[in-house]
This record gives C-alpha cells, sequence and structure tokens, in this order.
C-alpha cells in the first residue's frame, strides 16, 4: 500500500514543506538562548523565557487555530500561520530600536503562534491524504523534512547570529525570514489544495460531544501527557546543547554550534532510518526503544565530562528523533472512528506543546541553582522515562481501542 497515493502527491509535497519551516524557526531560537547570554549577561533561567514565551503560545493558541481550521479549511489554517509568523519575525527590527528584551519576547510569542497555527493545521492534513493504516509512516515521512529546516536555523545562526552577536545581527536575521515567509505566502495562496473543512463547524453541541470522546479516549489522553513530556526534553536538550559545549570544550558559541549542527543532522537522517523499520517494527516498539536508549545516554551527560559528555549529548538526538511524530501518531490514531474529532485532538497534541516552556525554565532552574549544566539534564531524563512507560502501555495493550 501506497504511502502517499497520487492524487495527493502535490498538497504532499507543499504541506511537507511547511514542516521545515517551523523547524527553522524552533533551532534558530534554541540559539538565541546562548546569544541573549552574551548580549544582556543573562542567567540560565532569563534566557529560558525565551523558550517560555516560543512554547507558551503553541499552548494558548493550538485550540482557537483547530477551531478555526475547523469552521474554515485547512488552507486558511496554513494562510493564517504563515501571515502571524511573518509577522513575528519582523518585530524584531523595533524590538532591536528599543533594546527591550520584553519587546523581543512579544515578537517571539507572536512568531510562534503562527508556528502553532501553521503545525496544528498540517499534522492532520497529512494524515488524512491517504489511508489511516498508513498514516503514522506518512507523518514521519513529513516529519523527517522538519529537521531539515532545523538544519538550515542553525547555519543561519552560526553564520548570521553567533558569528557577530548583536541585536541587530539577530533582528536583521529575523527580519530577512519574515519576507521569505511573505513570498512562501504567495504561493500558498495561488496553490490549488484540498479544502478539508467539517460538515460540523458550527455544532457547539459536536465540540462538547468531541471533548467527552478525547478525555474518555485513554491512548489519545496520555499520548498527550507523553507528548508533553517528550518535547520538554528535546527542548531542555537543545536550548542547553551550545552551553554544555563551551562548559566542556572551552568553545565559543559560534564553534559550539558546529556540534549543535551535527546533533541535529543526525536527528535529521535517524528520523528517515525509523521510517524505514516501521515497516518491519511496530511504531510503539521503536518509541519504547528509542526512548530507553535517550534516557540512558541523557545520563550518561549527567554524570560524565567533557568529549564523554558531549558525544552523549549528541546521540539521544539520534534516539529521540521519532518520538513527535510517533506519539502524535499512536495518539491521533486512535481517533480513527471518530474522523470528526481530528482537528481539536491535534490541538491537544499541539498544546502539549507547552512542555518546552515549562521543563525548559525548570532546567535553567536546575543549572542555576546547582552550578551545573550537566546536572540540569536530570529534568530530560525523567521526561525520557515517561514517554518509555507510554510506549511500553501501548505495546501491552495494543489492539485496544481505548486503553
Amino acid at each position: 500500500m501506497k504511502v502517499v497515493e497520487k492524487k495527493y502527491l502535490l498538497p504532499f509535497v507543499l504541506v511537507t514543506s511547511l514542516f521545515a519551516l517551523w523547524g527553522l524557526a524552533n533551532n534558530m531560537t534554541d540559539t538565541l538562548l546562548a546569544a541573549f547570554k552574551r548580549i544582556m549577561a543573562m542567567s540560565d533561567t532569563q534566557t529560558s523565557l525565551i523558550q517560555m514565551a516560543f512554547y507558551g503560545a503553541y499552548f494558548c493558541i493550538a485550540l482557537p487555530a483547530a477551531l478555526f481550521i475547523r469552521r474554515h479549511s485547512f488552507k486558511s489554517g496554513v494562510i493564517l500561520g504563515l501571515i502571524l509568523y511573518a509577522a513575528g519575525a519582523m518585530l524584531f527590527l523595533p524590538a532591536a530600536a528599543t533594546e527591550s528584551y520584553a519587546f523581543y519576547l512579544v515578537a517571539i510569542y507572536i512568531l510562534a503562534s503562527g508556528c502553532s497555527v501553521l503545525e496544528t493545521t498540517s499534522n492532520p492534513y497529512i494524515m488524512q491524504m491517504g489511508s489511516p493504516e498508513t498514516a503514522t509512516r506518512r507523518l514521519n515521512m513529513a516529519q523527517s523534512f522538519n529537521p531539515l529546516g532545523s538544519i538550515a536555523g542553525i547555519l543561519v545562526s552560526k553564520y548570521f547570529i553567533l558569528s557577530d552577536i548583536s541585536l541587530y545581527s539577530v533582528s536583521g536575521t529575523y527580519a530577512a525570514l519574515g519576507l521569505l515567509l511573505l513570498a512562501i505566502m504567495g504561493v500558498m495562496l495561488l496553490a490549488r489544495m484540498p479544502e478539508g473543512k467539517d460538515a460540523e463547524a458550527g455544532s457547539e453541541a459536536g465540540l462538547r460531544a468531541t471533548f467527552g470522546r478525547l478525555l474518555r479516549n485513554r491512548k489519545y489522553a496520555w499520548g498527550v501527557v507523553a507528548q508533553f513530556f517528550y518535547v520538554g526534553a528535546q527542548i531542555g536538550v537543545w536550548s542547553f546543547t551550545i552551553r554544555l559545549v563551551m562548559q566542556e570544550l572551552g568553545y565559543l558559541e559560534a564553534q559550539a554550534a558546529t556540534l549543535y549542527l551535527v546533533s541535529i543532522i543526525g536527528f535529521c537522517s535517524s528520523r528517515f532510518l525509523y521510517t524505514a523499520l516501521m515497516r518491519f517494527i511496530a511504531p510503539q516498539r521503536l518509541l519504547a526503544i528509542g526512548a530507553a536508549l535517550s534516557a540512558l545516554c541523557t545520563l550518561v551527560v549527567v554524570l560524565s565530562g567533557g568529549w564523554t559528555a558531549v558525544v552523549a549529548l549528541i546521540l539521544v538526538s539520534v534516539f529521540m528523533s521519532l518520538m513527535f511524530p510517533t506519539i502524535y501518531g499512536l495518539a491521533l490514531g486512535s481517533l480513527a472512528a471518530d474522523p470528526g474529532d481530528v482537528k481539536i485532538g491535534a490541538s491537544g497534541l499541539i498544546m502539549a506543546i507547552l512542555g518546552g516552556a515549562l521543563l525548559t525554565p525548570l532546567q535553567g532552574m536546575v543549572s542555576d541553582l546547582t552550578g551545573s549544566i550537566n546536572l540540569s539534564y536530570l529534568v530530560p531524563v525523567g521526561c525520557f522515562v515517561v514517554v518509555l512507560a507510554y510506549a511500553l502501555c501501548v505495546s501491552a495493550r495494543n489492539g485496544r481501542a481505548h486503553y
């Protein structure tokens, strides 16, 4: 059975290109922690507010985004997301003019709101472009292009932000991204794509029934919990990678960004591998293996130093790469019997990205209180254990519609 049918090929390609766009934003934002620490002499806790603004927006906007595309269409959601994303990027220029960290946080929040709309729209759209039996593989394939955007984000940050750290190097880079997004929006406006509108879009009773079904579906509900902890782990691992490399190897920001890039390349490459392996191994089993290895490698970061800690941290990215799309696919796939629930269910899984907003500052606080970035990685260790528990539960009860 084909993962993507011919009639869906063009829409699949266009929507998949959006996955790279929020990967670009995610990883450019990760490098901002090191940049603002140097520019404004901030603590790890203070710089982690960047991630609180970014992933807090995901939580706040995901449900309104789902309601918007439920009432209108997937294509409308894409356009709205690109508008917000571009607006937030352009606001970096006045933020630099005022030299206000608060203004930057507002700009990041608006930018991330656009990413939240795009992600809430694109994930279920991809899953519906073909057979439900291949939905998780199709989503993993599309998500495989997300790290390509991440790689681009790190390269842009390395050469345009971290090589000459200043407010204007930060803001000029983001403003240029805003112009690119406006051009992409023009292409999307002209493209012919399936609308994907819900027939029950305006039904308040239908919404109440949807929420009730979602809460009763334990595979879905616990999937949201697992996603919360996974995103907290991923953002924590990446947010402090540059700082840990600088500490352990004595590198400057731009040099440390090179090893961060290596970890993202590993993340990207392994996701393609995981997608291929899903033809032979059940997604929940691969998820359990990835979670266990990620927890083990992160524990090595906590207990070691030097190149051992750095290599272990790179391997964490390799092992955790399948987690977001696989948790998403397993949880949302449990709603296949109720197709009208998919868009609202998707928003819950995107709202779970709040984990990045809450757990990253917690990791920053551990670093500040203990004086050790290595010890702060105990937070991601705990998160990966939660993901492992979810994977084992799904494996143990495979075949039950609601476990």
